[in-house]
């Protein structure tokens, strides 16, 4: 997260996410959280290590429990220096002692802890052989809503990320594309993504001709044909918080199928997005736009779930995929994003990130969805 996302929040905002996070692990039956560097430890204390080495750094949250983060020695002034470190105590450690050890005595010894994905296995495995009594369950699987819904701080720059996006995509539709590579417009996108704001480019997807047919196309040097439809799939961090967004466009006129389904794929965006609402189950919005393709009778073609969360990654739960029964929530920030690919030909994707609120939902890119000509 840069400093102009931490600036953002308070002691008091991190303070009171530690305090959440240690309700919600007693909720689950969980002895407490262990949190190593990675978006949930800027997430819940606003501090990212300067390097993350093989030296253990770990934030311990046990309900009822000051939090306590574990930091090598020579990291420590930085880690002081984090907004949320008000909020916690600092127990650092020095070379040629054991970090396991400083961590043990901050545990129960038979407790089931979750532990953050990112964690490095040679730590997790450190702690299983110091407390061979204790079991851990990944964040994601034990807590999987704990940073899913924002609040306004959040949801204002969540908004300001996809008015950047934005801002790229009506940029880039006023590039020229025929007899360019895809590396050349992604360059592009990623040079406006960065001038509007953001600090880290995720991706650049310029998928064209029947590389549209790939929803996660790597992009090469194929040389874009008039004619091309051309997927556009763009995201990444501004201000600490993610943006993600798709647009497909066409390179001179369409035919009369390819309007067809990327009028498909724009209703059953709408779809989507019209079943977002408070209480609704995030399947609901997949089974929406799911529908409008099958009856189209190009269920087959749309391959992937409608949508994923976005936050301080630009993937997180929830999900919007069948079988997913979490129900939606205000504040709750996600993607929209059905997709038709035929394969060898063309594909179609039209993606928008959508936040819950009170009686519906509200979209956070508002560009165009209506087919785009380019040069």
């Amino acid at each position: 997260m840069t400093g102009a996302a931490s600036a953002s929040f308070t002691a008091d905002d991190y303070k009171a996410r530690m305090e959440r996070a240690a309700r919600q692990a007693a909720d689950a039956g969980l002895a407490g959280l262990l949190v190593a560097p990675g978006p949930d430890l800027v997430w819940l204390t606003g501090y990212t290590p300067t390097a993350v080495t093989e030296r253990l750094t770990l934030l311990v949250l046990a309900p009822g429990r000051e939090p306590v983060l574990v930091v090598p020695t020579l990291e420590a002034p930085d880690a002081e220096r984090a907004l949320g470190a008000s909020a916690l105590t600092l127990r650092d450690w020095t070379d040629g002692k054991d970090p396991y050890a400083a961590t043990a005595a901050l545990l129960d010894a038979d407790g089931r802890f979750g532990i953050s994905d990112n964690a490095w296995a040679m730590h997790l495995l450190g702690l299983q052989r110091t407390l061979p009594g204790t079991s851990y369950a990944s964040l994601t699987e034990a807590l999987p809503m704990l940073r899913a819904v924002k609040d306004a701080a959040e949801l204002e720059l969540l908004a300001a990320a996809g008015a950047a996006a934005d801002a790229a995509f009506e940029e880039i539709r006023s590039v020229a594309f025929a007899g360019r590579r895809e590396s050349d417009v992604a360059a592009d996108l990623a040079g406006l993504l960065r001038r509007f704001g953001h600090s880290q480019v995720d991706f650049t997807i310029v998928a064209s001709g029947p590389n549209g047919a790939n929803p996660h196309h790597e992009v090469g040097d194929r040389v874009i044909e008039r004619g091309d439809m051309v997927v556009l799939d763009f995201g990444g961090l501004r201000d600490g918080y993610g943006s993600d967004t798709s647009r497909t466009v066409h390179v001179g006129e369409p035919t009369d199928e390819e309007r067809r389904v990327h009028d498909l794929v724009r209703e059953a965006q709408e779809a989507g997005f019209r079943a977002v609402r408070p209480g609704a189950a995030c399947q609901e919005v997949d089974r929406a736009a799911r529908a409008v393709i099958e009856d189209a009778g190009y269920g087959e073609y749309f391959i992937h779930r409608t949508g994923h969360g976005i936050g301080v990654t630009t993937h997180e739960p929830p999900y919007m995929i069948e079988g997913e029964e979490q129900p939606l929530v205000p504040g709750m920030c996600f993607s929209v994003e059905p997709g038709v690919y035929l394969p060898g030909r063309f594909g179609v994707r039209i993606e928008d990130i959508v936040t819950v609120t009170g009686d519906g939902g509200r979209r956070l890119n508002n560009t165009a969805r209506e087919m785009v000509i380019v040069d």
